[in-house]
């Protein structure tokens, strides 16, 4: 064999700083194709060439609630972030623009990755997201910036990714 490995090769080990693929169906994704135009009447994304996007809305175009917004109305999150130790507590205000700006970011190109919710609890911050694909960036960002300990899994039914970071 040249230098190329078979996938067969059991030496081929995948990567880990990689997100999961998706474990199952996502409720919250169409079934079938939206109409285009479609606008949604809460953030004013519209679907075109097969996705949302942000853009101006045509007149005329189809109203429908796109996943972000429904899941947000559902509370109903894909991804939840758990932020917690002594690091984080004395540098809370620092860590969460780094989620604001990270997530401001992704919304900019990709409207169904939002924040949903900030909570704090007693001994840590949870933040809920509507995409998991956010959830997992949010966790590297921060283990990327901060260092710290990063743990991500998906839920027993396989529909919420559980990201916790703590330092």
């Amino acid at each position: 064999m040249t230098g190329r490995r078979s996938h067969r090769d059991s030496s081929h080990q995948p990567r880990r700083d990689r997100m999961d693929a998706e474990r199952v169906s996502d409720p919250y994704r169409a079934r079938g194709k939206w109409k285009e135009p479609t606008t949604c009447p809460e953030c004013g994304a519209i679907f075109h060439d097969g996705r949302w996007q942000w853009g101006t809305a045509v007149p005329g175009a189809e109203q429908h609630l796109c996943p972000a917004c429904q899941r947000i109305r559902d509370r109903v999150p894909a991804g939840q972030l758990t932020l917690s130790g002594p690091f984080f507590a004395e540098h809370r205000e620092e860590i969460l623009q780094l989620v604001r700006h990270t997530e401001a970011k992704a919304r900019a190109e990709h409207p169904l990755e939002r924040i949903i919710e900030v909570k704090d609890e007693a001994d840590r911050t949870v933040v809920t997201l509507t995409g998991s694909h956010l959830t997992h960036g949010l966790g590297e960002a921060l283990h990327h910036a901060h260092h710290g300990e990063l743990d991500s899994r998906y839920t027993d039914e396989g529909d919420l990714l559980r990201v916790s970071w703590s330092r």
